[in-house]
């Protein structure tokens, strides 16, 4: 049997998204415990924002297993893996195979035993933290995991309740040092520990620095699913963006999008910008496309980046690629593109339609984590040792008990409402419903009808979400 230091770390991913998979992957791996190998196992928490295949595999972060499961589902393999009880196959409720939406796991096989989770990365939504970080503290393991959690990219809303939400994790990573100033100041300001906030960096910035290339000349216009939000608004950025193109007809334009119709991800995408391109008078020049993949490999080949507010800008200040932040619509919070006041780089598609290419401010790149001076390979330094040194802590059972800020005292009526959205008790306990779901020994005839069912609501589900819900809302404006 391997001793302690030398079998590998077990790390488990809970995510609600593609982008935040991507995070919660990557992040993974650039703060395992140094100098020990990592088994990373994925788990796909279901809800409108369930990536599929495609999503997942486009993003590039990559998982020894990785499946589809519901929050108590997923609270119930804790246990049983803490329990011993890994070997013994699927939990209840999880598919033979992947559903045809979801990505399953990679052999389609279940997972060997190999000992309770050493580390949990949230990679979640606030509630969904918040719900998940109760939900493990009711399950009073002898050795519970030590608890990750963060944000996905720039956090330019909801700061105080997001941050609320996620205290009680052991580690909440912010991604630059001004965050990290910022989180430190609101949990101070409640009267909660700060000791969790740990600076780290982003984890997917990389890539090769910004080298301009004879015969080239690619615009990328970096696409948000609700920034912005209305359809006049997103018909307005594509127009400007095709009349870029006919301007310079010897430019490369693309429109990097994040989700084809019918998929999710964090966000909700009421008018696809696909779905616009249809409609354009006089159809789309021929240097104009409509483009997918991974953010990296695109960047390769970007001569400018234009967004309104994408954190592919902080991906693209840190390879030293202009980078232009709209403000056609204004500089407003509801945009997002207020994070960037003193970054230099705030432009209109006027400007950039004449020529002019912005230049970003050092010093506040520097603070945003953008590391274009090669530092970004000590990044993740100090987040590394906090998770070695707790790590060994989780390994004797020293991990203190899990303490959020929001309890039944301090939040009495907000608290049970959002646990219930998960399907959790006031105490963090599954609602009986769901525990006996859970708990409800489903022979092989009903496990299928009952995966086709489900899958065939998901489905249905994720239509009302995208179109009929838009539809409902924009008749009832009129």
């Amino acid at each position: 049997m391997p001793s302690p230091i030398s079998r590998p770390v077990r790390v488990a991913v809970l995510a609600d998204s593609d982008t935040r998979w991507k995070w919660g992957a990557l992040t993974a791996r650039r703060i395992a415990p140094d100098g020990r190998p990592i088994e990373l196992s994925g788990f796909l928490l279901r809800g409108r924002a369930t990536p599929t295949a495609r999503q997942i595999a486009e993003v590039g972060a990559e998982a020894d297993a990785l499946r589809e499961v519901t929050g108590t589902e997923f609270l119930r393999e804790l246990r049983e893996e803490a329990a011993g009880a890994a070997g013994a196959g699927r939990p209840e409720g999880s598919p033979e195979g992947a559903p045809d939406d979801s990505p399953g796991e990679p052999d389609g096989s279940p997972r060997g035993p190999g000992g309770p989770f050493d580390i949990v990365v949230l990679a979640l939504v606030g509630g969904a933290v918040q719900a998940m970080l109760h939900g493990i503290a009711a399950l009073k393991l002898a050795r519970r995991p030590l608890l990750v959690t963060g944000y996905v990219g720039v956090v330019y809303e909801k700061l105080s309740d997001g941050l609320l939400l996620r205290h009680g994790a052991d580690v909440v990573l912010a991604n630059s040092a001004y965050d990290a100033d910022r989180f430190r100041a609101v949990y101070e300001g409640v009267g909660a520990d700060a000791s969790s906030v740990t600076e780290a960096a982003l984890p997917f910035l990389g890539g090769a620095r910004y080298q301009p290339e004879e015969g080239r000349d690619t615009v990328v216009f970096a696409a948000q699913p609700s920034v912005p939000a209305t359809r006049a608004d997103r018909t307005y950025l594509l127009r400007r963006l095709v009349e870029h193109a006919r301007l310079h007809p010897n430019r490369e334009v693309l429109l990097k999008l994040r989700s084809k119709p019918g998929e999710h991800t964090t966000h909700i995408e009421e008018f696809p910008y696909q779905r616009l391109a249809e409609k354009v008078p006089g159809g789309l020049p021929a240097n104009f496309r409509l483009v997918y993949g991974n953010m990296g490999e695109v960047l390769d080949r970007t001569d400018l980046l234009v967004t309104v507010s994408s954190t592919a800008a902080l991906e693209s200040l840190h390879r030293s690629i202009p980078t232009a932040i709209l403000t056609d619509f204004g500089v407003r919070e509801p945009l997002g593109n207020h994070h960037f006041i003193g970054s230099g780089c705030l432009a209109s598609w006027d400007q950039l339609d004449g020529g002019g290419r912005p230049t970003p401010d050092a010093a506040w790149a520097d603070r945003q984590g953008v590391a274009a001076d090669g530092s970004y390979a000590r990044a993740f330094d100090t987040a590394r040792a906090r998770v070695t040194e707790l790590t060994e802590r989780a390994a004797a059972g020293d991990l203190p008990e899990i303490t959020p800020y929001y309890t039944a005292a301090t939040a009495p009526g907000y608290l049970p409402g959002l646990l219930a959205r998960y399907h959790l008790a006031a105490d963090g306990t599954p609602l009986p419903a769901a525990a006996r779901t859970a708990e409800s020994q489903v022979g092989g005839v009903r496990r299928v009808v009952r995966e086709a069912v489900r899958g065939a609501a998901r489905g249905a589900y994720r239509h009302g979400v995208q179109r009929v819900a838009p539809v409902i809302r924009r008749m009832g404006e009129l």
